[in-house]
């Protein structure tokens, strides 16, 4: 039987967790790297038991951990980050120019075919790669030179490119997501890059319809489809069918088109999953009922998901990287709250429970599917 592995960064340490394919009896390890933020971990496609962390703290900065046994032993890797493009700055709230500077790494993506090779995006908002297992780290700095870098601006969590994928169909293709310039492609392997934001309206910046700007939370797509791309936005469920050429709103029926997750079902593309958030100021479910919603039809047309999950005075958040999907049959779907409770759904939404209810509050979740 199919075994999952479910891999858990939160403000205070990672977590790993483990079941066979029933999901129904977990064993928790961690916490790993105790009292650090660990911004996101993620395995490789080709190598399971290779497994990558960033964990950030204030007073001791950045670093990578690696594990080549499936999360039992750590240890770090080189943490040298080395910028290849020119300083630059990009805008502040105000208006006034600030340099770039070198916060903390929120996204780390394995290639789909090395283990060896892995692409993280950074704060202030930059994309770097290594092809040595973290040994050493080289920016891609045609994203961070593009024309229009000088007008991106932090989003409330920071200047952070917070998503990377692969298209499934071309290994030159990749798409980059940040908070808050918008969505990025690039055909060449990241040599050049453009901005594909066309369709996406945002209020509270000078021209709402800029080609950058655009407050994304986060992108997916499903491998089966890959010129199609579901987003949500600070406002607004999208979809692209062009691989990003042109976006249309597909929030439909929700009752709040706020949120931060996205996800898709992993044997069928057009059901896909959100958490709506009452507000850009108020991070708590609508009417303190926690609910997942899910599309069937692509989009416009929800429904909550609720059995299982707590229907009064819960007032947790689901943060953009907290939400993932396995691959098995019976698709599995799982996210974690800024509560610390991580809950699964073995029938691809149908009815959840909490695999664990007390961990430090959850800032990614993502899960393998091990034979």
């Amino acid at each position: 039987m199919s075994r999952v592995r479910v891999l858990v960064g939160t403000r205070k340490g990672a977590f790993v967790l483990t079941a066979d394919g029933t999901r129904q009896d977990w064993e928790i390890s961690g916490p790993y790297f105790g009292g650090w933020q660990v911004y996101h971990l993620k395995g490789s496609p080709t190598a399971p038991d290779r497994l990558y962390a960033s964990q950030s703290l204030g007073w001791f900065g950045q670093l990578i951990q690696r594990s080549d046994d499936g999360g039992r032993t750590w240890e770090p890797v080189d943490n040298a980050f080395t910028y290849e493009g020119s300083p630059g700055t990009h805008q502040w709230y105000d208006g006034t120019p600030h340099p770039w500077e070198f916060e903390r790494v929120w996204h780390l993506e394995p290639s789909p075919t090395d283990p060896d090779t892995v692409y993280a995006g950074v704060e202030d908002a930059a994309l770097f790669r290594t092809t040595d297992g973290g040994q050493s780290w080289h920016e891609l700095p045609a994203l961070r030179e593009h024309e229009s870098a000088a007008g991106w601006q932090p989003g409330a969590g920071g200047l952070c490119l917070h998503t990377i994928i692969h298209a499934p169909d071309n290994p030159d293709r990749l798409f980059a997501a940040i908070s808050a310039a918008g969505v990025f492609r690039t055909d060449d392997g990241g040599k050049s890059w453009q901005p594909i934001n066309r369709g996406l309206h945002s209020q509270g910046i000078p021209d709402p319809d800029a080609a950058v700007g655009h407050c994304v939370h986060r992108i997916a797509l499903h491998q089966a489809r890959p010129n199609v791309l579901f987003m949500q936005k600070h406002w607004d469920v999208m979809r692209s069918d062009d691989a990003g050429e042109s976006w249309y709103e597909i929030s439909g029926d929700l009752p709040s088109n706020f949120g931060f997750p996205i996800e898709v079902h992993a044997h069928e593309p057009d059901t896909v999953y959100v958490v709506p958030i009452k507000s850009d100021e108020q991070h708590y479910p609508p009417d303190g009922r926690l609910r997942v919603y899910r599309s069937r039809v692509g989009g416009h047309e929800w429904e909550p998901l609720t059995d299982g999950l707590p229907q009064s005075n819960c007032y947790v958040n689901v943060l953009r990287d907290a939400m993932a999907v396995d691959s098995l049959d019976d698709c599995g779907v799982y996210f974690g709250t800024t509560g610390g409770q991580v809950y699964v759904s073995a029938d691809a939404g149908n009815s959840w429970r909490p695999i664990v209810r007390d961990l430090p509050a959850v800032l990614s979740v993502e899960v393998q599917t091990l034979p």
